[in-house]
């Protein structure tokens, strides 16, 4: 059964948070943009505290919290959780603490990386702390049993730093995926799910380890796509969603290098948003 509810202009204008610890927030905001163009965005890269890979449970729920907390000040209707680590982590904190606003989380994209395999093993490149959270452990076990598919996981260890550092294709970045991509793909694994946001930015290189190293065709799953059409669905739920002929706005801010944030936006999405450094 479905209910039709009416759209309300007024609450529609206000815009959606998105973060991330650092520019895997633009890999998720791209495919909101390109989805849902006329809303208006605020994208927040906590990069002076990444990567979140590394910290505790309780670091990365006080750094989501101080995050939203920040958002909601903007008033906004929705906060995507841009992040894999801070999904399995802090979602349901946040949740918790707002439970009348729209959270939507990533997933690291082990359904479509099952429903793709054909030898029946599928590859899972994502951070150690992502790997080793109950949430992501009971999704595998699930996934595995109901689908027959063999998860391989790797926690690819430096590989957001390099990212955020902007080098995509320096010598270390690639002879770290080869070492994290080609074990993978030489047990047989024939699709590979991107188990963090950052990652959609080295893909192009992934693409080419695989073609190099594997015998088969590779399906690489980028969720950012899912996460743009679920935050659609939800705001179509709630009657948010902002209808206007123009394009939304677009607002960034970093707790760590404006330059470099400015920098991403550019070389990554061609953008050019204005960016405030913050310390919070």
């Amino acid at each position: 059964m479905s209910f039709s509810v009416t759209p309300d202009p007024v609450a529609a204008e206000a815009p959606i948070g998105i973060f991330d610890s650092g520019v895997g927030a633009l890999s998720v905001l791209r495919h909101i943009q390109a989805r849902l163009p006329s809303e208006h965005l605020l994208c927040f890269a906590d990069s002076g505290h990444a990567p979140y890979g590394g910290k505790s449970d309780a670091e990365i729920i006080a750094r989501t919290l101080a995050i939203a907390s920040f958002l909601v000040t903007h008033k906004v209707k929705a906060i995507v959780v841009a992040c894999n680590t801070a999904t399995a982590a802090a979602i349901e904190a946040l949740r918790q603490q707002y439970p009348d606003l729209i959270v939507v989380g990533v997933e690291p994209g082990l359904k479509p990386a099952a429903v793709f395999s054909k030898s029946g093993k599928a590859g899972v490149l994502a951070t150690a702390s992502t790997l080793a959270s109950p949430r992501f452990i009971a999704l595998r076990d699930q996934i595995a049993e109901t689908t027959g598919v063999s998860f391989l996981t790797q926690a690819c260890v430096g590989l957001v730093d390099q990212i955020e550092k902007g080098e995509l294709n320096s010598p270390e970045t690639v002879q770290m995926l080869e070492r994290y991509v080609t074990p993978l793909l030489h047990a047989g694994a024939d699709t590979l799910a991107l188990g963090c946001t950052h990652y959609p930015f080295v893909l192009p290189l992934i693409e080419a380890i695989a073609q190099r190293e594997s015998a088969v065709p590779v399906t690489v799953i980028d969720t950012g796509e899912a996460v743009s059409r679920q935050l659609e669905r939800l705001l179509q739920q709630r009657g948010l969603q902002r209808f206007e002929n123009r394009p939304g706005s677009l607002h960034a801010y970093t707790t760590g290098s404006q330059n470099a944030l400015e920098k991403a936006f550019a070389n990554l999405l061609h953008l050019h948003p204005q960016v405030a450094a913050l310390t919070t």
